[in-house]
Protein backbone atom coordinates (compact mmCIF):
# COMPACT_ATOMS: atom_id res chain seq x y z
CA UNK A 1 0.00 0.00 0.00
CA UNK A 2 1.06 3.76 -0.71
CA UNK A 3 0.08 6.45 0.94
CA UNK A 4 -0.52 10.07 -0.07
CA UNK A 5 -0.22 13.36 2.13
CA UNK A 6 -1.53 16.55 0.72
CA UNK A 7 -1.37 19.00 3.35
CA UNK A 8 -0.88 23.28 3.91
CA UNK A 9 -0.94 25.66 7.16
CA UNK A 10 -2.84 28.45 8.16
CA UNK A 11 -2.05 31.48 10.38
CA UNK A 12 0.83 32.77 11.54
CA UNK A 13 3.22 31.62 13.74
CA UNK A 14 3.98 34.51 16.02
CA UNK A 15 2.60 34.60 19.70
CA UNK A 16 2.51 37.66 20.43
CA UNK A 17 0.17 39.06 17.58
CA UNK A 18 -1.65 35.09 17.27
CA UNK A 19 -3.52 32.69 19.01
CA UNK A 20 -3.05 29.19 17.09
CA UNK A 21 -1.35 27.59 13.73
CA UNK A 22 -2.97 25.32 12.05
CA UNK A 23 -1.71 22.43 9.74
CA UNK A 24 -4.46 20.46 7.78
CA UNK A 25 -4.07 17.62 5.05
CA UNK A 26 -6.03 14.98 3.34
CA UNK A 27 -4.65 11.45 2.71
CA UNK A 28 -5.08 9.30 0.42
CA UNK A 29 -4.71 5.13 0.42
CA UNK A 30 -4.41 4.67 -3.17
CA UNK A 31 -2.84 6.68 -6.95
CA UNK A 32 -6.45 5.43 -8.06
CA UNK A 33 -8.78 7.58 -5.30
CA UNK A 34 -5.96 10.21 -5.49
CA UNK A 35 -6.57 10.88 -9.06
CA UNK A 36 -10.48 10.73 -9.07
CA UNK A 37 -10.33 12.90 -6.21
CA UNK A 38 -8.33 14.92 -8.08
CA UNK A 39 -10.57 15.21 -10.99
CA UNK A 40 -13.38 15.42 -9.01
CA UNK A 41 -11.70 18.87 -7.24
CA UNK A 42 -11.21 20.75 -10.01
CA UNK A 43 -14.71 20.04 -11.83
CA UNK A 44 -15.87 22.14 -8.47
CA UNK A 45 -12.86 24.59 -9.05
CA UNK A 46 -14.49 25.50 -12.35
CA UNK A 47 -17.72 25.79 -11.19
CA UNK A 48 -16.32 28.47 -8.71
CA UNK A 49 -14.20 29.80 -11.00
CA UNK A 50 -17.19 31.03 -13.37
CA UNK A 51 -19.27 31.81 -10.45
CA UNK A 52 -17.01 34.16 -8.85
CA UNK A 53 -15.69 35.11 -12.48
CA UNK A 54 -12.09 34.31 -11.42
CA UNK A 55 -9.20 35.44 -13.97
CA UNK A 56 -7.03 32.14 -16.10
CA UNK A 57 -4.34 31.53 -14.56
CA UNK A 58 -5.09 33.30 -10.81
CA UNK A 59 -5.52 30.57 -8.17
CA UNK A 60 -8.18 29.30 -6.32
CA UNK A 61 -7.32 30.07 -2.42
CA UNK A 62 -9.32 29.87 1.09
CA UNK A 63 -8.17 33.81 1.09
CA UNK A 64 -9.61 35.05 -2.05
CA UNK A 65 -12.82 32.63 -2.72
CA UNK A 66 -16.57 33.65 -0.69
CA UNK A 67 -16.84 31.53 2.52
CA UNK A 68 -19.76 29.89 0.27
CA UNK A 69 -17.55 28.52 -2.42
CA UNK A 70 -14.98 27.57 0.75
CA UNK A 71 -18.13 25.82 1.75
CA UNK A 72 -18.62 23.64 -1.71
CA UNK A 73 -15.00 23.12 -2.00
CA UNK A 74 -15.02 21.48 1.28
CA UNK A 75 -18.38 19.82 1.05
CA UNK A 76 -16.20 18.25 -2.39
CA UNK A 77 -13.79 16.26 0.16
CA UNK A 78 -16.51 14.93 2.46
CA UNK A 79 -15.31 11.50 2.03
CA UNK A 80 -11.90 12.32 2.48
CA UNK A 81 -9.75 11.28 5.42
CA UNK A 82 -8.74 14.43 6.62
CA UNK A 83 -5.67 15.56 9.06
CA UNK A 84 -4.84 18.71 11.29
CA UNK A 85 -2.98 20.06 14.06
CA UNK A 86 -4.21 22.94 15.90
CA UNK A 87 -1.20 24.48 17.94
CA UNK A 88 -2.15 26.99 20.98
CA UNK A 89 0.67 29.49 20.72
CA UNK A 90 0.03 30.89 24.20
CA UNK A 91 0.62 27.31 25.96
CA UNK A 92 4.09 26.41 24.28
CA UNK A 93 7.65 27.43 25.44
CA UNK A 94 8.26 30.83 25.20
CA UNK A 95 11.85 30.47 23.89
CA UNK A 96 10.65 28.47 21.00
CA UNK A 97 9.75 31.98 19.25
CA UNK A 98 13.55 33.57 19.79
CA UNK A 99 14.68 32.78 16.26
CA UNK A 100 14.02 31.17 13.23
CA UNK A 101 15.58 28.36 13.51
CA UNK A 102 13.80 27.03 16.81
CA UNK A 103 10.44 28.03 15.17
CA UNK A 104 11.00 25.85 12.20
CA UNK A 105 12.22 22.90 14.10
CA UNK A 106 8.88 23.63 16.43
CA UNK A 107 6.88 23.24 13.11
CA UNK A 108 8.47 20.47 11.63
CA UNK A 109 7.98 18.78 14.59
CA UNK A 110 4.12 19.74 15.43
CA UNK A 111 3.48 18.58 11.81
CA UNK A 112 5.64 15.28 12.24
CA UNK A 113 3.12 14.42 15.08
CA UNK A 114 0.00 15.30 13.72
CA UNK A 115 0.82 13.04 10.81
CA UNK A 116 1.78 10.12 12.93
CA UNK A 117 -1.13 10.84 15.31
CA UNK A 118 -3.13 10.30 12.14
CA UNK A 119 -1.83 7.64 11.11
CA UNK A 120 -1.89 6.15 14.27
CA UNK A 121 -5.21 6.73 14.60
CA UNK A 122 -6.09 4.86 11.32
CA UNK A 123 -4.50 1.87 12.63
CA UNK A 124 -6.27 1.60 15.67
CA UNK A 125 -9.49 1.77 13.72
CA UNK A 126 -8.28 -0.85 11.78
CA UNK A 127 -8.11 1.41 8.34
CA UNK A 128 -4.35 0.62 7.60
CA UNK A 129 -2.31 -2.22 8.43
CA UNK A 130 0.77 -0.89 9.17
CA UNK A 131 2.87 -4.06 8.14
CA UNK A 132 1.19 -2.77 4.55
CA UNK A 133 2.50 0.19 4.04
CA UNK A 134 5.38 0.52 1.47
CA UNK A 135 5.70 3.95 0.59
CA UNK A 136 4.82 7.83 1.48
CA UNK A 137 4.64 10.98 -0.59
CA UNK A 138 4.16 13.86 1.20
CA UNK A 139 2.97 16.88 -1.03
CA UNK A 140 3.83 20.31 0.81
CA UNK A 141 2.89 23.73 -0.05
CA UNK A 142 6.35 25.01 -0.45
CA UNK A 143 5.46 28.94 1.22
CA UNK A 144 8.89 30.60 1.94
CA UNK A 145 10.70 27.71 3.62
CA UNK A 146 14.38 27.81 3.05
CA UNK A 147 16.24 24.88 0.97
CA UNK A 148 17.91 23.69 4.27
CA UNK A 149 14.43 23.55 6.04
CA UNK A 150 13.06 21.83 3.20
CA UNK A 151 15.30 19.07 3.62
CA UNK A 152 15.51 19.02 7.69
CA UNK A 153 11.83 18.87 7.32
CA UNK A 154 12.23 15.34 5.14
CA UNK A 155 14.70 14.35 7.25
CA UNK A 156 12.68 14.52 10.01
CA UNK A 157 9.78 11.99 8.59
CA UNK A 158 12.06 9.77 6.76
CA UNK A 159 13.54 9.51 10.49
CA UNK A 160 9.80 8.79 12.24
CA UNK A 161 8.48 6.39 9.68
CA UNK A 162 11.23 4.46 8.26
CA UNK A 163 13.93 4.49 10.74
CA UNK A 164 12.41 4.67 14.23
CA UNK A 165 13.74 7.57 16.83
CA UNK A 166 15.54 7.57 19.63
CA UNK A 167 14.70 9.95 23.59
CA UNK A 168 18.27 9.97 24.35
CA UNK A 169 16.98 11.76 27.65
CA UNK A 170 15.65 8.59 28.52
CA UNK A 171 17.64 6.15 26.51
CA UNK A 172 14.92 5.24 24.99
CA UNK A 173 14.12 3.56 21.30
CA UNK A 174 10.64 4.20 19.31
CA UNK A 175 10.72 1.45 16.30
CA UNK A 176 8.99 3.49 13.18
CA UNK A 177 5.16 2.36 12.91
CA UNK A 178 5.48 0.66 9.76
CA UNK A 179 7.73 -1.87 10.07
CA UNK A 180 8.06 -2.30 6.19
CA UNK A 181 8.52 0.88 4.73
CA UNK A 182 10.48 1.21 1.82
CA UNK A 183 10.37 5.09 1.33
CA UNK A 184 9.64 8.50 2.37
CA UNK A 185 8.86 11.11 -0.52
CA UNK A 186 8.35 14.43 0.21
CA UNK A 187 8.06 17.18 -2.84
CA UNK A 188 7.25 20.83 -1.78
CA UNK A 189 4.88 22.22 -4.57
CA UNK A 190 3.88 25.13 -5.53
CA UNK A 191 0.28 25.41 -5.12
CA UNK A 192 -1.12 26.56 -8.19
CA UNK A 193 0.23 23.24 -10.38
CA UNK A 194 -0.77 20.91 -7.62
CA UNK A 195 -5.05 20.52 -7.10
CA UNK A 196 -4.82 18.62 -3.84
CA UNK A 197 -2.24 20.73 -2.31
CA UNK A 198 -4.78 23.84 -2.86
CA UNK A 199 -7.82 21.06 -1.51
CA UNK A 200 -5.41 21.12 1.77
CA UNK A 201 -5.54 24.85 1.49
CA UNK A 202 -9.10 24.56 2.44
CA UNK A 203 -9.07 22.00 5.20
CA UNK A 204 -6.28 23.84 6.84
CA UNK A 205 -8.71 27.46 6.25
CA UNK A 206 -11.45 25.61 7.62
CA UNK A 207 -9.48 23.90 10.89
CA UNK A 208 -7.88 27.24 11.49
CA UNK A 209 -11.54 29.39 11.15
CA UNK A 210 -12.97 26.71 14.10
CA UNK A 211 -9.71 27.53 16.09
CA UNK A 212 -9.89 30.61 16.34
CA UNK A 213 -14.00 31.60 16.52
CA UNK A 214 -14.03 28.28 19.17
CA UNK A 215 -10.90 29.14 20.99
CA UNK A 216 -9.51 26.13 20.26
CA UNK A 217 -12.04 23.82 20.29
CA UNK A 218 -12.84 22.14 16.92
CA UNK A 219 -14.48 18.65 18.12
CA UNK A 220 -17.58 19.06 15.66
CA UNK A 221 -15.69 18.88 12.76
CA UNK A 222 -16.57 15.61 10.71
CA UNK A 223 -15.98 12.38 11.77
CA UNK A 224 -13.16 11.54 9.48
CA UNK A 225 -11.33 14.71 10.28
CA UNK A 226 -8.80 13.60 12.89
CA UNK A 227 -7.31 16.74 14.69
CA UNK A 228 -4.04 16.58 16.91
CA UNK A 229 -4.17 19.84 19.97
CA UNK A 230 -0.50 21.07 20.63
CA UNK A 231 0.92 21.01 23.51
CA UNK A 232 -1.02 17.46 23.63
CA UNK A 233 -1.19 18.25 27.39
CA UNK A 234 -3.70 20.83 26.97
CA UNK A 235 -6.14 18.54 25.07
CA UNK A 236 -6.73 15.12 24.10
CA UNK A 237 -4.82 14.25 20.99
CA UNK A 238 -7.24 13.18 18.84
CA UNK A 239 -10.78 12.75 17.95
CA UNK A 240 -12.00 9.49 17.65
Amino acid sequence: MNIYVCSDESGVFDCVHNEYFVFGGIVFFSAEEKEKRTRMYLSVEKQIRRSEKIKPGKEVKATSISNKSKASLFRSLNNVYKFGAVIDQKRILPEIFDNKKSKQRYLDYAYKISVKRFFQNMISEGIINPKEVDNIYFYIDEHTTATNGLYELKESLEEEFKHGTFNFRYDAFYPPIFPNLKSVTVTFCNSSSKALVRAADIVANRLFYKAVTQKGNCDNLPQNFKVTYLPEIYKKTYRK
